[in-house]
């Protein structure tokens, strides 16, 4: 059993240090450290740790990250996120619940065009709370769509998650963007049919108001000018990585080249918002970039030490087969979801969940679809799911965490409906490959 002594020394002390706080890229260093010197000896074990470490951060397959990220700042810094809110607004007519359901559709249209579920969840809001609070709207009908909605950029391309997990698991990244635009899709319907349900049994709970009466031919104006222009971002991303014109870093070039022109044509760039869009970009890919290269020796430590060997021969010991084993995965990564950030939840995991992927012959590009879909539920399960804080910053004053996340409920709902479906079916995430 000496593969799980190996185990315990590297993974028990990275959890302690998590939980007491350490920022997880110190933890992984000092985890790394304890384990070179170890396997290695310190002079040997350091040296090959600085090396591993380096070339972790330099691998070409993460260029995409900080340029989508710089895609979905500018499109929202520039104010045309703002315009594409308002032209759905004008054309969702008089329906209960109006409201939550221009929230999901702006949504799905946001994860398309930024690729950031951070950003998506603060920009819908900042913008649609208010307005849903000032007509009457409860808890549950305003905060919920924005939770289910702004995390649809997790599998909805370009998703930045997608392209980091698709790096760090070596799997193709164009096959795992497109293997989402679907499922995604589906996601939004769901989250709609939860609020067409929820807007019948309570029809107070999201108060019916007339809004303004816009003639038809003023509707399709707004949508030419607004949201028709918009595709050229779609295309230049998803066209182009699902023709095969362009590799994800080219699509995210293209995207953010996209973003610019129409920023331009609109009139709305200025160097207040490229300064803002470069500031977030910076912090954020700093961030990340920190975590892999404190990260991209650790599976090679369990690798090395045998305990990634030992865990899959051990785990494949138990007759519960396949699809159990898939649900084993599923279930750590929703507890481990409920404690740390999604990076982290990738890093910590993937080095043992890969070789058993492998195992059992499952096809990468669907077992990363799960991954994103289970990601996606860590953004809003309590105590520590990131979008539940970012909503807690722009709701009422007063709004506790508690009311947040049973808001939130019903849409983690649609998400394991639609886990179960691509387990049923899948096919689902293979119509463009």
């Amino acid at each position: 059993m000496a593969w799980l002594e190996w185990f315990l020394m590297l993974m028990v002390p990275l959890l302690v240090a998590m939980a007491l706080g350490l920022p997880v890229a110190f933890a992984f260093i000092a985890v790394n450290v304890i384990g070179a010197a170890a396997l290695l000896g310190f002079g040997v074990g350091v040296g090959q740790l600085v090396s591993n470490m380096t070339a972790g951060v330099t691998t070409y397959a993460l260029a995409p990250v900080p340029l989508f990220l710089l895609m979905g700042s500018l499109f929202f810094h520039s104010g045309l996120a703002r315009r594409v809110l308002d032209a759905v607004d004008m054309m969702i007519g008089r329906v209960p619940a109006r409201l939550s359901y221009v929230t999901v559709a702006t949504g799905t249209l946001f994860a398309a065009l930024s690729g950031s579920s951070l950003a998506n969840t603060g920009m819908l809001g900042t913008l649609m709370v208010p307005e849903m609070r000032r007509r009457g709207y409860k808890n549950h009908m305003a905060l919920g769509p924005i939770l289910g909605s702004g995390g649809l950029a997790v599998i909805i391309p370009p998703s930045a998650l997608a392209v980091l997990l698709g790096s760090l698991a070596q799997i193709d990244i164009g096959a795992l963007l497109l293997a989402g635009l679907v499922p995604g899709v589906i996601l939004a319907v769901l989250y709609a049919g939860v609020i067409y349900v929820q807007s019948r049994i309570d029809p107070s709970a999201a108060p019916y108001y007339v809004p303004e009466d816009v003639p038809l031919a003023r509707r399709i104006v707004v949508v030419l000018r607004e949201v028709a222009p918009m595709s050229i971002i779609v295309a230049a991303v998803v066209g182009t990585i699902l023709t095969g014109t362009a590799t994800p870093t080219e699509a995210a070039a293209l995207g953010t080249l996209a973003v610019l022109i129409l920023a331009i044509a609109y009139r709305a760039l200025s160097w207040d918002s490229i300064r803002k869009s470069l500031d977030d970009t910076t912090r954020v890919t700093g961030m990340t970039f920190l975590l892999i290269t404190a990260s991209s020796t650790y599976s090679q430590l369990l690798a090395f030490s045998g305990a990634s060997s030992g865990l899959v021969r051990w785990a494949t010991g138990f007759d519960v087969g396949a699809l159990g084993i898939l649900l084993l995965m599923l279930l750590v990564l929703l507890v481990l979801g409920m404690l740390m950030d999604q990076v982290s939840m990738m890093l910590i995991t993937l080095p043992v969940f890969l070789p058993l992927a492998m195992t059992y012959g499952f096809d990468p590009i669907w077992f990363g679809l799960l991954m994103l879909l289970m990601l996606e539920v860590s953004f809003t399960t309590p105590p520590f799911g990131l979008l539940l804080f970012v909503m807690q910053g722009v709701a009422p004053p007063g709004t506790s965490l508690g009311t947040i996340a049973r808001a939130a409920t019903p849409y983690i709902g649609c998400v394991f409906l639609l886990i179960a479906l691509l387990i049923a079916f899948p096919q689902v995430s293979e119509v463009f490959r």
